[in-house]
């Protein structure tokens, strides 16, 4: 064909499938909605007439898409979450371990800073997410009082004064308190 023979064409072509096998990764993509992974041979795509790709991860998404929905304003999408301060933001403690999840070349040195700055990092890690957890719940304990105050407001009728539980104990719950015999003999003394 080329002027090569056959057994040359038989190397060649195993060199170029070998070739192809360890250059080619399997191709992730992110859902155009949602950011969620979208892995080969799944969900589906759509072409605009401009030639724009859209990938979407399930029909939800697709749907939510052509109903025009804005991502950042539905509450179960990626960037609902990250615009509205529920999730952490990519951070470079997060990306430390990938960074350096490489091979390389053993050096006491290195190894023993690198220890070292996992253990930082790993600390640094936990306090941004303690942090970040108390930042979104700031607001809930004052929520919470504003409702326990509206229903105290709307149920107050089945809240009784304390003049009528004095005038009739029935109304109390039982409470039982274990006393000891000291406690007993020292209040008994007092009347």
């Amino acid at each position: 064909m080329f002027g090569f023979s056959c057994e040359s064409n038989l190397v060649l072509f195993s060199f170029c499938l070998r070739f192809s096998r360890e250059s080619s990764e399997m191709r992730l993509d992110k859902c155009w909605f949602c950011s969620s992974t979208l892995y080969p041979g799944h969900g589906t795509q759509f072409v605009r007439n401009d030639a724009k790709i859209f990938r979407f991860c399930r029909s939800k998404c697709h749907k939510n898409f052509k109903m025009k929905r804005n991502p950042r304003k539905v509450k179960w999408t990626k960037a609902y979450r990250r615009l509205h301060g529920k999730d952490m933001t990519q951070d470079f403690a997060f990306e430390f371990e990938r960074k350096h999840n490489r091979p390389e070349r053993y050096d006491r040195n290195v190894t023993e800073n690198t220890l070292k700055a996992i253990r930082t990092i790993d600390k640094v890690r936990v306090t941004r997410e303690i942090k970040h957890i108390e930042r979104r719940m700031t607001g809930k304990k004052a929520k919470e009082l504003r409702e326990a105050q509206k229903e105290l407001e709307q149920n107050i009728s089945l809240v009784k004064a304390p003049a009528v539980l004095r005038e009739d104990p029935s109304l109390t719950l039982p409470i039982k308190l274990k006393v000891s015999q000291k406690q007993a003999e020292a209040h008994l003394m007092e009347e």
